[in-house]
């Protein structure tokens, strides 16, 4: 058996282990590089479980080689037979990878161009000079492929990520939804942590506020995009240039003829069909394009789009300076809008099609189990400076506080450090900006060498999780860990307590309600004269384990009490009892739960599968969103979703069940609307928040500049 040096280590810890194939040979991409691919090259992929199961990735970029692709499939091979055989096997193409796939980069993947072959390597963090830009797509699976820096890069309906080294950019097209915009900010400030470890300022631009810096460099790069014109009229089919450069005018296209708008700089070549265009003219126009592309010398992978009158695409549109569709108006106060999206012909969406990934075993890699030779010091931001945390509190967290946690790890290698900003949910705007503020601080003064992460309050990573020594996250809704702290906690207190799929524990403090519960779940309640315990049918001991120290910090003698058994004292202090998330399928752990968005914003009803583990912020507003938890359908209405989502998502939700190779037919489908959820939906997220879009709209407003 053929054993490559690089495979020594393959497999011996759970998570993510990524190779570039560079001159034939295999070379490890960093951790903190993990997510970025150059579309020049191939990549192998392996994904470790704690079980241990496997999974192989062949990762192959749009532009890479013949002998880089064969070496991919070569080394996959030879790791599958040093790995016995048993793992799973996955041919990835860029722009069309499997959920499995995403599901390892949560915070979405990046496409770069060039690649080993044209001398681009990967390279370390805190590099300045930059000059890129990235067009942001996805509203599940987020990528940013990086495109020409110049105007015609642009569109309407997108964002896109001006990165000039100390300053990133997010721009924002004037109809991108809500939604993209968080996720591109997502996106913005992942670059920010991970590859400036924190030192570039984020700015938030609305389109047409452009500033003179962002100007100034997209005109640096401007590329020509010529238009042509399709004809027969000497006899013989001829095409003949129309103007050398865009911007240009809608009055250029004639209905007589058909163009070609020449965009081959960005793999893209447009022809248009003028409704009044002669038969052979309007057939020769696909092969017409394809010539166009040999004689261009263009990459044979570059797309083309055939577009009628009509039905142009916002891209095609965004080439005119002038472009208005027929049921657009002008006015004094509404200036017609250039670039909405066009009517296309609708095609069905084959449903069946959503079962090719059964398990969504995509978890975020940890760089280790939080136990060895570590070192954990923790700060809470206060008058705008960090003050230390008695050790003794460590693992408390307020949702009325930010905190600084410095983990620094060595295991027998040079020392490491993550700096985690935990920002709670109810800290001031001050404390917020002053914990940016102190993480860039820290971390200059460590050299510029830690990893940093921003946590918000809720969406705690699983290794932060596990850093505390066997002992449970301990998050409380409000107030501080001050002395004489802005507010006192209530005389009733409820903590919901669940174990992660990492095996790391966290118990969240949620409003005491009946409803809260789960079946799957520990709580701990305590009241102004007693202390429970409450254990679901599903909960695990670890979960119960873990509910000692909840217990042993709110002090006195707790009475355990089992589901199905509770007394009435338990009852009242929950403000009576309540119908709560009771499914068999969380009992039995079935299968995973999946969920699913619905959404026409392409022109078409598709539905896309959320990758890696889900929560409560990936259910967007202006979509209809389908919940599978085995035993039942969800189907979730967004407040800003509008008509054909809402009436075609059941229909989709039906199709799904009917189409399961598995055999499940008549579920239940529960139609639910946005602010108006029960137990039995909200109990499939964790600490259900039901403020979370208001919270979420803060971080967005487009009257800051910075975020």
């Amino acid at each position: 058996m053929v054993c490559h040096k690089e495979f020594t280590n393959a497999g011996k810890q759970p998570g993510l282990q990524v190779w570039r194939i560079e001159n034939l040979d295999l070379k490890l991409v960093p951790k903190d590089l993990h997510g970025k691919f150059y579309t020049g090259d191939a990549y192998l992929l392996l994904f470790t479980t704690a079980a241990p199961s496997y999974n192989i990735h062949m990762w192959l970029g749009n532009e890479c080689s013949q002998d880089e692709s064969g070496a991919a499939a070569i080394f996959a091979t030879q790791l599958d037979d040093f790995l016995g055989g048993g793992p799973v096997q996955f041919r990835e193409v860029q722009n069309c990878e499997s959920n499995t796939f995403l599901g390892y980069f949560k915070s979405g993947i990046q496409y770069q161009k060039g690649g080993v072959a044209s001398g681009f390597h990967h390279v370390v963090t805190n590099d300045t000079n930059v000059k890129r830009l990235l067009h942001v797509k996805g509203r599940r699976a987020i990528r940013a492929t990086e495109v020409a820096m110049s105007w015609n890069s642009f569109n309407k309906g997108d964002c896109f990520i001006i990165d000039l080294g100390k300053d990133i950019y997010q721009w924002c097209g004037s109809e991108c939804s809500y939604f993209e915009r968080v996720k591109a900010a997502e996106f913005a400030i992942n670059i920010r942590d991970s590859d400036r470890n924190g030192r570039a300022k984020l700015h938030l631009v609305e389109e047409g506020q452009e500033t003179a810096e962002i100007i100034q460099v997209t005109l640096n790069y401007t590329h020509i995009a010529p238009l042509l014109c399709i004809s027969d009229a000497s006899g013989t089919m001829k095409v003949s240039v129309v103007a050398q450069t865009s911007p240009f005018k809608q009055a250029m296209l004639s209905p007589e003829e058909c163009y070609i708008l020449d965009n081959g700089v960005d793999m893209n070549i447009f022809v248009w069909k003028g409704p009044k265009a002669n038969t052979e003219e309007r057939k020769a126009a696909m092969s017409a394009g394809q010539q166009f592309i040999k004689d261009k010398g263009y990459s044979n992978k570059t797309q083309i789009q055939v577009i009628p009158a009509g039905a142009e695409t916002t891209l095609f549109k965004q080439f005119f300076s002038d472009w208005k569709d027929k049921d657009e108006t002008t006015g004094p106060s509404k200036p017609f809008t250039i670039g909405r999206i066009a009517k296309v012909k609708q095609v069905p969406f084959d449903a069946s099609t959503l079962h090719t990934n059964k398990v969504m075993a995509a978890q975020h890699g940890m760089v280790d189990d939080g136990k060895g030779k570590v070192q954990v010091r923790i700060w809470r931001v206060e008058n705008g400076d960090k003050m230390p945390i008695d050790p003794s509190s460590y693992g408390h967290f307020y949702g009325g506080d930010c905190y600084l946690i410095l983990y620094s790890y060595g295991h027998g290698g040079p020392e490491k450090h993550i700096i985690y900003t935990w920002q709670g949910l109810k800290c001031t705007q001050d404390e917020l900006t002053a914990s940016a503020f102190l993480t860039v601080q820290l971390d200059d003064s460590m050299g510029g060498s830690p990893v940093q992460v921003r946590v918000t309050q809720g969406q705690e990573p699983p290794h932060l999780m596990s850093l505390f020594q066997g002992k449970p996250m301990i998050i409380h809704l409000g107030g501080t860990s001050r002395k004489d702290g802005q507010s006192k906690a209530n005389s009733t207190r409820l903590f919901h307590i669940r174990q992660s799929s990492s095996h790391a524990t966290r118990a969240v403090e949620v409003e005491p309600c009946g409803s809260k519960l789960n079946t799957n779940d520990v709580f701990v309640l305590k009241t102004p004269s007693a202390l429970f315990v409450w254990r679901g049918v599903g909960a695990s001991d670890e979960e119960i384990a873990a509910a000692k120290y909840v217990v042993a910090f709110l002090g006195g003698t707790a009475t355990q009490v089992s589901e199905g058994k509770e007394p009435a004292d338990f009852w009242s202090a929950l403000g009576g009892k309540k119908d709560y998330q009771t499914s068999k399928s969380l009992q039995k752990v079935v299968k995973p739960p999946r969920l699913f968005g619905c959404s026409n914003k392409t022109g078409r009803l598709i539905v896309e599968e959320v990758p890696g583990d889900f929560t409560q912020s990936d259910l967007a507003t202006d979509d209809v969103m389908i919940l599978d938890v085995w035993d039942q359908i969800f189907v979730w209405v967004g407040k800003d979703s509008n008509e054909e989502e809402r009436t075609g998502a059941p229909k989709m939700a039906k199709q799904y069940v009917d189409s399961d190779p598995s055999g499940r037919r008549g579920l239940p489908i529960t139609t639910v609307k946005q602010g108006a959820e029960p137990s039995t939906f909200t109990g499939w997220f964790q600490a259900w928040d039901s403020n979370i879009d208001f919270k979420c709209a803060l971080m967005l407003t487009p009257h800051h500049e910075h975020f």
